[in-house]
């Protein structure tokens, strides 16, 4: 039980829940970035929601069932097609055997889930099957010709009651991207101005953003302390201010140490919006 890669796309990979409690080794928690999007993709489907699936980055993919297969593409809105024909986008669809289904580029956000009855069954590594872009762990990002193992089919789709029409996909941030923060645990290393600055301006989501870190332009943060901060602890959701003084948020690849100071921490309830952010999207911070 197998499917088959024809396009990889710009960046796809593959990821579940992630891998919690490896940050003393080193080990990032990795991760479908946005994870409320891949659970109910999994949902849809009838897999727990944390079966491991398809994130694709802005240009989608094409991929060959080798069985039989029902699949929901979710996430960033995005033209899908089975065959050439028209398919529902947020919704179950059946691949026959032989078919390719082609998850187009998305229409508004960024990252799209490709979720299939039985889960992509690559080996774990401590736990999971995500990739993680920054350690190395777990399956490269896929290249064309790959050949992807799939879980045993499931015992069925869900209740009829959970269609695509009543599904709560998250969507993309449409207008200012609001991000809510506590300041700490280096608040004490920025000026007054500074911090007033990191919840009063708007900043833009830059092209070298990645699965790493939100990076940012806008007014730079300006420092009271200039000396060495010894590499400390770093959790997702940190805002990191790198010497340019523009913040960087983490996401779900960042380094579990850093040196830098960081102003603030993202609500991580928030970093799923986040993770559709594309480059030119506004952002806002907010005492929350």
């Amino acid at each position: 039980m197998t499917l088959t890669v024809v396009r990889a796309g710009m960046l796809t990979t593959v990821q579940d829940a992630g891998r919690p409690g490896h940050a003393h080794l080193g080990v990032p928690l990795s991760g479908a970035l946005d994870a409320a999007s891949h659970a109910l993709a999994n949902r849809l489907l009838g897999n727990h929601a944390g079966a491991a699936a398809l994130e694709t980055t802005l240009t989608g993919c094409a991929l060959r069932a080798d069985r039989d297969l029902t699949v929901v593409v979710g996430g960033a809105p995005c033209p899908v097609r089975v065959d050439g024909r028209p398919a529902a986008w947020g919704a179950p669809v059946r691949v026959p055997a032989g078919a390719v289904l082609d998850v187009g580029t998305a229409t508004a956000g960024v990252r799209s889930y490709v979720a299939v009855d039985g889960g992509i069954a690559v080996a774990p590594v401590l736990g999971s099957r995500s990739t993680d872009l920054l350690s190395g762990l777990g399956p490269p990002p896929l290249r064309d010709g790959d050949v992807l193992p799939l879980g045993p089919p499931g015992p069925g789709l869900p209740a009829p009651a959970l269609t695509a029409a009543a599904a709560p996909w998250p969507g993309p941030p449409s207008g200012t991207l609001v991000l809510p923060v506590r300041l700490g645990p280096r608040a004490d290393w920025f000026t007054g101005t500074a911090l007033r600055t990191l919840t009063a301006a708007e900043y833009t989501v830059t092209a070298h953003s990645n699965r790493v870190g939100l990076r940012l332009d806008g007014p730079p943060l300006g420092r009271s302390r200039y000396d060495e901060l010894p590499s400390e602890g770093m959790v997702l959701g940190a805002v990191q201010v790198p010497p340019d003084g523009r913040p960087v948020v983490f996401l779900r690849d960042h380094p579990t140490t850093g040196g830098y100071p960081v102003a603030a921490v993202v609500d991580a309830r928030a970093l799923d919006a986040a993770a559709q952010a594309g480059p030119g999207t506004r952002v806002r911070f907010t005492p929350g």
